[in-house]
């Protein structure tokens, strides 16, 4: 298994950011997000071509991406460093609980629908 850094600077961070969070998520069996833009992806028979691929067709011409594979050592300031396991379905959520998973899974329906979002003023 060979663990990447991935870091990414959207140009309109607000059309796609969660998207190509997603994907992120979605490469290999386990992630970590030190910083906002910047993730560790640990993944089985991937190249560092292959994840830009991916992620290639999420980003726009004036965006930036960098894939590279890392040793495991890291040293850093200000934040941590998390692992989380990639989750597969099914995923056993409980209506109104607290549990997010990534990427969301759809759910049967809302308990309630949701409520416009009101600007102040």
């Amino acid at each position: 298994m060979r663990t990447f850094l991935i870091s990414y600077d959207l140009a309109h961070p607000h059309r796609n950011k969660h998207v190509v969070a997603q994907a992120i998520m979605s490469l290999g069996q386990s992630w970590a997000r030190p910083l906002e833009q910047t993730w560790y992806v640990k993944a089985e028979a991937q190249s560092e071509e292959t994840i830009e691929e991916k992620l290639a067709a999420l980003i726009d011409a004036d965006d930036g991406l960098l894939v590279q594979s890392v040793q495991e050592e890291a040293v850093l300031t200000n934040t941590a460093l998390r692992w989380f396991r990639q989750r597969r379905a099914p995923i056993d959520m409980v209506p109104g609980g607290n549990v997010l998973a990534f990427p969301a899974a759809q759910m049967a329906s809302p308990a309630q629908p949701e409520l416009p979002l009101r600007q102040a003023g």
